[in-house]
């Protein structure tokens, strides 16, 4: 996630957007390795995704302590990983993330896990893929994880990124929730494909450590989120 807040050079806010439902969520990865889960969850956090894994070669070393915290602390939690089509296919990358927290179980406390597909940290902004084939790896990695777990993942971009990189298919639109990135008071247009977004990613500064992130819903319909319904 860090990579895509380097490159955003869009005003960012740390007060809660335009009033809506809670319940209200946050986003870590290594660079919070030190995460007090009992501050966070009396702030009144609800939510967390965790970075796991990204590519086929990297475990963020802060993943395993911060879902038990998370987990023990009363937080429903879940993994993403950062794609990098340019390095593999869809379909080794989520058995790679499936293999190292990325899993999904109806037990009411976990997300389905998330594919964070946005700009290149290190290359060109789509990963050398055309449209078409970016759409394919997409669809690898998610119907993948589909067959392991019964659950689309989540999947995390930016409308600028998915309109240049997939040509803004409208393809995922019905199976695989959107959590969108957007820094400002209202989430704007959406990619193809979808009515609404699931999760919101609305700035990187507030009281808690990481980026702050809305669920479009009440505290019921995360709670039927994580269990499957």
């Amino acid at each position: 996630m860090k990579y895509f807040i380097l490159l955003a050079l869009a005003v960012l806010v740390s007060a809660l957007p335009e009033k809506r439902a809670t319940p209200l969520g946050i986003d870590v990865s290594s660079y919070q390795p030190n995460v007090d889960w009992t501050t966070v969850k009396n702030n009144g956090i609800s939510f967390v995704y965790i970075k796991a894994t990204e590519g086929t070669s990297y475990i963020s070393p802060s993943f395993s302590s911060q879902y038990t915290g998370a987990t023990n602390a009363g937080l429903i939690r879940g993994g993403y990983h950062f794609a990098h089509p340019d390095l593999s296919s869809g379909a080794t990358q989520a058995n790679y993330f499936l293999a190292h927290g990325g899993g999904w179980s109806a037990d009411g406390i976990t997300l389905p896990g998330a594919l964070d597909i946005e700009y290149n940290p290190s290359g060109s902004e789509c990963y050398s893929q055309t449209a078409s084939s970016m759409v394919s790896w997409i669809k690898s990695f998610s119907d993948t994880y589909e067959t392991a777990t019964g659950r689309y993942p989540i999947i995390y971009t930016t409308t600028d990124w998915w309109t240049t990189c997939t040509g803004n298919s409208a393809a995922f639109g019905t199976t695989n929730p959107l959590w969108i990135a957007i820094y400002s008071t209202s989430v704007g247009t959406l990619p193809a494909g979808w009515q609404y977004e699931t999760f919101w990613q609305y700035a990187d500064t507030g009281p808690n450590p990481g980026d702050a992130d809305l669920f479009n819903g009440d505290a019921a319909g995360l709670s039927r989120m994580a269990l499957g319904y």
